[in-house]
């Protein structure tokens, strides 16, 4: 429908990014808004399927083209990482928890940006805020949300919000939280029968650092071995689409969530090996560098790349 209001995240969508855009568009409805429509600006992946299926709820619709839409964006507000034609649609909300990006929009709008963990707190927030009852699905859905994106707490990103609410949250829920995250977690790591692509465009987004194009992907598994034997083909993938997307730098974190750990993968030109390894105080070796204890993309990866291409 024309007057149709789709609340939307990211391309490559994360468990965050859908539900926050399942759970925000039925707090709207509660609230009154009418013709509020979730949708994916992507595939969902299998973690965010098991969790809606868990949860018994729809998945929302995938929607490839703004133009002319009215779009609420959850969980990013930077152009490059949103929904195609998003230039062309009318954005009237964002709600999110990245930094702000140089999004402009033609009126004044509600814009909600917190540094917390996830968007789902966020969301769960504005749910007590204005007194709507939070189901037993939609708790679940912000709970998964969470302990995606602060990987079971163990992220730099957690905050001590993120960890009230999970508690607050998995009680209206019905679960035990930590068991429910391993299950999360179980399901994100396998590999098996994943594509080089699919791993790489799994969790991937652009950037652009002072002019120096990247994108930055991440795989979270349980141990890093579970990928050797597509280290080969996850590097010839980004190499591919590097020339494809016109990109001067892809990186691809394999983190060990376990171990608490990330190998960069890298692949790029001279100039951008040059800032990789400045951002990361390394060298690279075997198309990557290893650092222990980085975990988020968010708070421990774009910081140090944007910081060493400004300079």
């Amino acid at each position: 429908m024309a007057d149709n209001i789709y609340v939307i995240g990211h391309k490559s969508p994360d468990t965050d990014s859908v539900t926050a855009a399942v759970t925000y568009a039925n707090l709207k409805k509660s609230m009154g808004t009418a013709n509020v429509v979730p949708a994916a600006a992507g595939d969902i992946n299998n973690e965010t399927k098991f969790v809606l299926d868990y949860f018994k709820v729809p998945y929302p619709e995938k929607l490839i083209d703004a133009t002319d839409k009215k779009v609420i964006l959850v969980d990013h507000n930077e152009m490059g990482q949103a929904v195609d034609k998003l230039s062309e649609a009318n954005i009237v909300e964002v709600v999110d928890h990245h930094k702000i990006g140089g999004l402009k929009t033609g009126n004044p709008i509600f814009l909600l940006n917190e540094p917390v963990g996830a968007t789902g707190g966020i969301i769960a927030n504005l749910y007590e805020q204005n007194k709507v009852a939070i189901s037993k699905e939609m708790a679940g859905l912000m709970m998964a949300a969470i302990l995606s994106d602060t990987v079971l707490f163990k992220s730099p990103t957690c905050t001590p919000r993120d960890k009230v609410a999970v508690e607050k949250l998995a009680k209206i829920a019905g679960v035990d939280p930590m068991k429910f995250g391993m299950e999360m977690l179980k399901v994100k790591s396998d590999v098996g029968t994943k594509s080089p692509r699919d791993i790489l465009f799994g969790d991937f987004k652009k950037f652009d650092f002072s002019g120096v194009k990247a994108g930055v992907g991440q795989i979270e598994v349980m141990e890093l071995k579970d990928l050797d034997p597509k280290r080969a083909a996850l590097l010839d993938e980004m190499n591919k689409v590097r020339q494809a997307e016109k990109l001067d730098m892809i990186v691809l974190m394999l983190t060990d969530v376990m171990k608490e750990a990330s190998d960069l993968l890298f692949v790029g030109d001279d100039k951008a090996a040059k800032g990789f390894e400045k951002a990361f105080s390394g060298k690279i070796a075997n198309s990557s560098i290893y650092k222990e204890k980085v975990l988020s993309r968010k708070k421990q990866v774009i910081p140090p790349l944007e910081a060493a291409f400004k300079a």
